[in-house]
């Protein structure tokens, strides 16, 4: 697959997810998301309204982490957060499912969660991905989220948070995009720092690739070309 500069950068959310962070920092990374043309700022909730004024009249949106990294909020949490992160300038929801209820294999919980939360996305005209955080689930698992979110249609289904023990996996990939085919994309994260796993994501079936080495692989890109 033969991309242009400007195509892989649009497809990199680039995330600064770390909490131990201040203004100077969140400056920095919006900055360069504008100046790189990437697709969105992924970011915590609480900084929202401070990217979301540096972002203003760019290209790059925000893109908000609900119930991150763990998912073990309430659903009646998880909604009232991506509706106040919605309020807040997020025009991108990436929220973690409930690994317990999949590990009880609740699936009408998890569909029910998936559901009201890509209603709620849907209305507003926001991107839902929902975080499988595949690191914990087995084949059976992912396989059955995938099914999930082929009957309900988030924007996308994506890999992991990139604070688990693992992350995205090229097998993973390949298997989540066959899974769910073309009414649901796919994005990778966790784990990818380098062009060359980027563009990997990307031919196994990726659409989205959350890093925060994105100012590096579009420069190493750029010096590929």
């Amino acid at each position: 697959m033969e991309l242009s500069v400007e195509q892989l950068a649009g497809m990199i959310d680039h995330t600064l997810l770390k909490p131990f962070i201040c203004n100077e920092d969140l400056e920095r990374h919006c900055k360069m998301a504008i100046k790189y043309h990437f697709k969105t700022v992924a970011v915590n909730n609480a900084v929202l309204p401070f990217c979301r004024k540096i972002v203003a009249g760019t290209s790059v949106v925000c893109d908000a982490a609900v119930s991150f990294p763990l998912g073990q909020s309430t659903l009646e949490t998880k909604l009232f957060e991506t509706e106040d992160a919605i309020i807040k300038g997020a025009k991108e929801i990436d929220y973690v499912i409930n690994l317990v209820e999949v590990k009880n294999a609740n699936w009408r919980f998890i569909e029910k969660e998936m559901d009201k939360i890509v209603s709620i996305c849907r209305k507003n005209r926001v991107v839902t991905k929902v975080i499988f955080e595949n690191c914990y689930l087995t084949e059976q698992e992912k396989r059955m989220l995938c099914q999930i979110a082929a009957d309900i249609r988030p924007d996308f289904i994506k890999t992991s948070t990139g604070f688990g023990s693992g992350g995205a996996t090229f097998k993973d990939v390949m298997m989540m995009k066959k899974c769910v085919g073309n009414h649901v994309k796919v994005k990778a994260a966790g784990g990818i720092r380098d062009v060359q796993t980027a563009l990997a994501m990307i031919e196994a079936g990726a659409e989205r690739i959350g890093t925060s080495c994105g100012v590096e692989i579009i420069q190493n890109y750029k010096l590929s070309k």
